[in-house]
């Protein structure tokens, strides 16, 4: 049984210099330049964005207070929040075009990360080692964690927290979720874990090495130096300490990798690609082997193939751990990231069968129309959103097996000739 030695982190209050007036009272106060101005002239109700955004920080101010943060924090971070038009315009933006898995690969796996990584492998030896130790997460993958997330702490992100969280929970689109993240920020401020003006991070409020979001953060994250403070910003420490914590508590399986590249055998069938999980043995039997060539081990152990190129780039084989990494991420790309860059910083090379960097970058437009021509024909890809999901996969799969097509689930130039839509139309 592994051992579990986290020090348990001490709260302490936080004081504030005493203000005349809560913020809901200098709200109110400030209310009153209007009514004084309407003696000499008629003036308008208040109302527009920048009173909506009052009143919705006067609702998360009750609703934290009732969740227990101080009057004294609730009142003091919330004056201070900012309504940020450039967070409602990160949120809005959907890029034009879908990453291709060779640039979101590329990008992120570069031989400097990778020298980098192993570098600080050895100097966090001992560090790692006890985060191992104690949650049963391997050094690698927590470096390749630390990379993807803030290139090994190097950039954390600008955006003042409580400011970007504040934007979005009283933004109607997902106010219900951010509402609740903001809470958690006031919650982490209220028990001494950072002040408030050195909280900053991610513009959708992701903290810290590993960007954690304050909801994770309460959680997860825990004081490993010992200092009563879980300090993600500047103790490396309770940093490594709380991503093994929280990767552990999604259920990761020390006896056991992420998965690994596999080389399939001609003619095989790319509908078994479809998420299913089969026991490795299994998966020997259908001819497939490792990426050199070699018979896969005799393990106990279940897996899902993965091919996010299509049949012309790479296969994976992905194991219970891959999971747990997209707990972290609901990302595909960045699982198969995380778990190449841990291999590649534990002195693998790179993989054997690279994907193809001359596969087109589709629009959402593209995938809509996708979606649409698919319906049409009765291949059911849901409410078509632009969005290259399961059930947009198993659509393309199934209208590929009755077109007598490679079956894979992706979306390459031949199934848009296929179907009759111009991937330069669509791109525009």
């Amino acid at each position: 049984m592994k051992a579990r030695r986290f020090t348990p982190f001490k709260r302490f209050p936080v004081f504030s210099n005493l203000l005349p007036f809560s913020a809901p009272g200098r709200r109110q106060l400030a209310c009153l330049a209007p009514v004084i101005l309407a003696l000499a002239a008629p003036a308008a109700a208040q109302t527009g964005p920048e009173s909506d955004f009052e009143q919705c920080l006067a609702r998360i101010e009750a609703r934290a207070v009732e969740a227990g943060v101080s009057p004294e924090t609730a009142s003091r971070v919330l004056a201070q929040a900012e309504y940020l038009e450039r967070v409602i315009e990160l949120d809005r933006r959907q890029p034009e075009f879908t990453t291709t898995f060779a640039d979101y690969l590329n990008r992120r796996v570069t031989p400097e990360r990778v020298e980098k990584g192993r570098a600080l492998l050895a100097e966090h030896e001992e560090l790692l080692a006890r985060v191992h130790r104690e949650t049963g997460v391997p050094q690698p993958y927590l470096v390749a964690f630390w990379g993807l997330e803030t290139n090994f702490g190097s950039y954390f992100g600008k955006m003042p927290v409580p400011s970007s969280l504040a934007t979005l929970a009283c933004d109607p689109r997902r106010s219900a979720y951010f509402s609740g993240e903001l809470v958690a920020a006031l919650q982490i401020i209220d028990e001494g874990a950072i002040s408030v003006d050195r909280m900053e991070g991610s513009w959708a409020g992701a903290m810290g090495h590993v960007q954690f979001m304050p909801s994770v953060f309460l959680r997860y994250a825990v004081d490993a130096d010992g200092d009563g403070r879980r300090d993600l910003w500047g103790s490396l420490a309770d940093a490594m300490m709380s991503a093994g914590n929280f990767l552990d508590s999604l259920g990761w399986k020390d006896d056991y990798r992420w998965g690994r590249e596999v080389l399939l055998p001609e003619n095989f069938n790319y509908a078994l690609a479809d998420r299913r999980r089969l026991p490795l043995e299994q998966w020997r039997q259908l001819g497939l082997t490792d990426a050199h060539g070699q018979p896969l081990p005799a393990e106990d152990i279940e897996a899902a193939l993965v091919v996010p190129a299509g049949h012309r780039g790479p296969a994976f084989l992905a194991y219970q751990n891959f999971n747990v990494i997209m707990g972290w991420n609901r990302s595909e790309f960045y699982a198969i990231a995380v778990g190449h860059l841990a291999d590649r910083i534990a002195g693998a090379g790179g993989l054997q069968n690279p994907p193809p960097e001359d596969l087109p970058a589709l629009s959402r437009d593209n995938i809509m129309a996708l979606q649409e021509a698919l319906n049409q024909k009765g291949y059911d890809a849901g409410k078509p959103d632009g969005i290259l999901g399961p059930a947009t996969r198993a659509a393309i799969r199934n209208y590929q097996q009755a077109s007598d097509m490679v079956a894979d689930g992706y979306p390459g130039e031949d199934l848009f000739a296929r179907l009759g839509i111009s991937l330069a139309k669509q791109n525009g």
